[in-house]
Formats: C-alpha cells, sequence, structure tokens
C-alpha cells in the first residue's frame, strides 16, 4: 500500500507564503499533484506535474502557486505565494503509479488565510 505523508499546512495571512511537501513511499510515480477543497465546494486540481517536469495550473493559482518534485525522494511540492482568502481550503496530495490508473491521496494538510 503506498502512503503518502502531506506536511507544511498552517495559518497565515494575506500575502503570505507556505510550503507543502508530500512525500510518497515505495514506487515509482507518473503525475503527481495537488488538489484542494473548501468549505462547501467540491475538490479541485490546483497543479500537477510529470515525471519529466510538465506543470500545469490551476488559472486561479497561476502565477502564484509552483509544484516541484525530487523523483530520488518520491517526493511533490508546492509552494504558495502572494496567499489570498479565497486560497483557505485543505490540500490533498495526489499521486498515479507509474504504467497503472493507480491513484493514492494524501491525508490533507489545512490551509487556512485570514488576517
Amino acid at each position: 500500500q503506498v502512503q503518502l505523508v502531506e506536511s507544511g499546512g498552517g495559518l497565515v495571512q494575506p500575502g503570505g507564503s507556505l510550503r507543502l511537501s508530500c512525500a510518497a513511499s515505495g514506487r515509482s510515480f507518473a503525475t503527481m499533484g495537488w488538489y484542494r477543497q473548501a468549505p462547501g465546494k467540491e475538490r479541485e486540481l490546483v497543479a500537477a506535474i510529470t515525471r519529466d517536469g510538465s506543470t500545469n495550473y490551476a488559472a486561479s493559482v497561476k502565477g502564484r502557486f509552483t509544484i516541484s518534485r525530487d523523483n530520488g525522494k518520491n517526493t511533490v511540492y508546492l509552494q504558495m505565494n502572494s496567499l489570498k482568502l479565497e486560497d483557505t481550503a485543505v490540500y490533498y496530495c495526489n499521486v498515479k503509479i507509474m504504467f497503472t490508473f493507480q491513484n493514492y491521496w494524501g491525508q490533507g494538510t489545512q490551509v487556512t488565510v485570514s488576517s
């Protein structure tokens, strides 16, 4: 069973920054990504990155967030800058096992942007 451990969430003021980390155990992964779910809303894709480094972002975070990965450590990161109140959500890591359709989710980490 794949295990994902997320860290880096917390409380931050508008305009501040946070860096999320997700470490995945024991496999080689294709696409890795971050999703978020705010109260009363559906879970949505924030950013994704392929094994060779190709990225895509939700329009709402483009230019503010940066996704990256370390394949040797099976870890994906999300650097979040210029945070806004509407970024408040639970952020979930997601990974796809290479050559399969299997996906796994992290436990979620709370990001709260408040003044």
